[in-house]
């Protein structure tokens, strides 16, 4: 497992120490969720260098641990400590109860050409999402799918009766919490760093991730049974404090969209196979791994529970939850039938 860094007031200090107002700062501070050379980070520095080969401004990126756990980067970018964070629904559903939308089971398809087209092309993500967004002072620039999600597991499963006693980690988000509880599991939310240590001294039976971030945590080592439901993808989003965003020029806010697209771009062609050899890897380092992909049939039994988290997400989001969740279908109907 590797080695994370807890947040001090020493490092906060050390991130305020010669801040002037962070629209005029040349040096903007960018932290993600994710280790060295994983998918945020691949994403994020592609961001750093357009912008950096492109004006006189500098991005200092800080990856997991660096500056505290999820929660955590959110709370220094919402106060200006940060200009721009990346956080996945599942963690901004505490602030966007919308964003949870991405955990309602087998609402996005399995294939990666169509899930990218939806990203492309939905009008939910794109123009929807960022008034959400906005809202809670947040610039949303991108949305981009990672990969899609695998559950790990201390032996393997194939129907939902399987799962029965069996504490599965989610992050702390209702929805993803309801959605286990109809797979038939006891949902269990965790921060990130406490997931190895969790699963090693047994108070927790699986957990659900992309594949690359199974491989990249070393989870397989003390989760070794990969079980492919079909359920979703795991989103993210990156995003620049409004106030910050705001109060750019208009050449400068135009060069941070640039920079966006260019590092959706990247990771499009970056997510391309990576799947693939996350997997490959993960079977080469361990023999203990065991690889079960649920058939259409086995699929038809967890998805038939899928419904009910629909409903839940409704009553969790009002009205507007609604209409996004109907501007889902709508999406993704437009994008199948292409």
């Amino acid at each position: 497992m590797k080695a994370t860094k807890l947040l001090t007031t020493a490092t906060v200090g050390a991130l305020l120490f010669g801040m002037s107002a962070a629209a005029h700062s040349a040096n903007w501070r960018y932290a993600h969720e994710e280790f060295e050379g994983d998918v945020q980070d691949v994403f994020a520095m592609a961001f750093k260098e357009y912008i950096e080969e492109n004006s006189d401004n500098t991005v200092q990126v800080y990856r997991f641990g660096e500056l505290g756990e999820s929660d955590d980067i959110m709370e220094q970018t919402q106060a200006g400590i940060l200009q721009f964070v990346n956080q996945s629904p599942g963690f901004t559903g505490a602030l966007i109860p919308e964003a949870q939308i991405f955990f309602v089971p087998y609402l996005l398809p399995t294939d990666e050409e169509t899930v990218i087209e939806f990203f492309n092309t939905s009008v939910a993500i794109n123009e929807m999402f960022p008034e959400l967004y906005a809202e809670q002072g947040l610039e949303l620039l991108k949305m981009y799918p990672e990969g899609e999600m695998v559950v790990t597991l201390d032996e393997p499963f194939t129907s939902p009766e399987d799962l029965r006693g069996k504490n599965i980690r989610t992050m702390t988000n209702p929805l993803l919490s309801a959605t286990y509880r109809a797979f038939g599991a006891s949902p269990t939310p965790l921060p990130w760093g406490e997931v190895y240590g969790g699963l090693q001294t047994g108070i927790i039976q699986g957990q659900e991730n992309p594949i690359f971030w199974i491989e990249s945590g070393g989870l397989y080592e003390v989760s070794p049974h990969l079980v492919y439901t079909g359920h979703g993808w795991f989103t993210t989003a990156m995003m620049a404090n409004q106030d910050f965003f705001d109060g750019l020029s208009e050449e400068e806010q135009q060069l941070v969209r640039d920079a966006s697209e260019h590092a959706y771009e990247i990771i499009i062609e970056h997510i391309s196979g990576l799947a693939d050899e996350s997997l490959a890897k993960i079977q080469e380092a361990s023999d203990e791994v065991t690889v079960t992909r649920l058939d259409e049939e086995q699929i038809e039994a967890f998805r038939a529970r899928a419904p009910e988290v629909e409903e839940e997400f409704i009553e969790m989001t009002g009205e507007r939850g609604r209409e996004l969740l109907e501007q889902f279908h709508a999406d993704l109907e437009a994008v199948r039938a292409d």
